[in-house]
């Protein structure tokens, strides 16, 4: 597994090259992988959640109508979708697309999730957005933090892994165990563990990316 000094090291170096801009710069962790053979259709999908919040947390739109939907407005879900809305999306494509790609992560109620598909499935399901399925009476305050503290862990068909850690007003030390669960959490789904990562790279929004390669690759080179 790659060591917390690693990531320790590789945040420092990120913070040395930032310089301020007057906006809140996310802090991203990319991971280079090497060892799998993409033509094989290597990909996979999580939902990884952060120990420590970014000050911008994500986005979640739910699906759903009546009791559901109305806890979901009480929990203040960023967005409450209900079916009539979701059948005039299934028309409009400009609007769909943009739906799409507007919220992190979607719930629905269980009962409309083939409703959803018809009308979304074609624009949620490339980007690896499908609803995740809520049954009735589900705990939709705890389901909403979790997602909301939550980044989408994706690869499908490439070697390198992007996603969100946080952002420049957070800890270094906080960062770096957000790193370190994200990391853990691709290193399970590897086919060889951390054995198929060559290197990382973290970097501000406006910063050069600050690199090192794990001591796994250094010590075959």
């Amino acid at each position: 597994m790659v060591g917390e000094t690693e990531l320790k090291e590789l945040v420092k170096k990120a913070r040395q090259g930032y310089e301020k801009h007057n906006f809140d710069q996310s802090v991203d962790l990319t991971i280079i992988l090497k060892d799998i053979d993409v033509k094989k259709g290597f990909s996979f999908n999580e939902v990884v959640q952060l120990p420590n919040s970014p000050s911008k947390t994500s986005t979640v739109c739910v699906v759903a109508s009546g009791e559901m939907g109305s806890r979901a407005k009480k929990a203040l879900a960023d967005k409450v979708m209900e079916p009539d809305e979701l059948d005039r999306l299934g028309t409009n494509k400009k609007e769909a697309k943009k739906v799409a790609k507007t919220y992190d992560f979607f719930l629905s109620d269980t009962a409309l999730m083939s409703t959803v598909g018809k009308s979304l499935g074609q624009y949620l399901g490339p980007k690896g957005k499908m609803p995740t399925p809520m049954p009735y009476g589900a705990p939709i305050d705890n389901i909403l933090n979790k997602f909301r503290s939550s980044v989408r862990v994706r690869v499908r068909n490439q070697l390198n892994i992007s996603t969100k850690i946080g952002d420049e007003k957070m800890e270094d030390k906080h960062l770096i165990e957000n790193a370190n669960i994200v990391l853990s959490a691709i290193e399970k789904k590897l086919p060889q563990g951390d054995k198929n990562i060559r290197n990382m790279l973290i970097k501000f929004t406006m910063s050069r990316p600050a690199e090192m390669l794990t001591s796994i690759s250094k010590k075959k080179m």
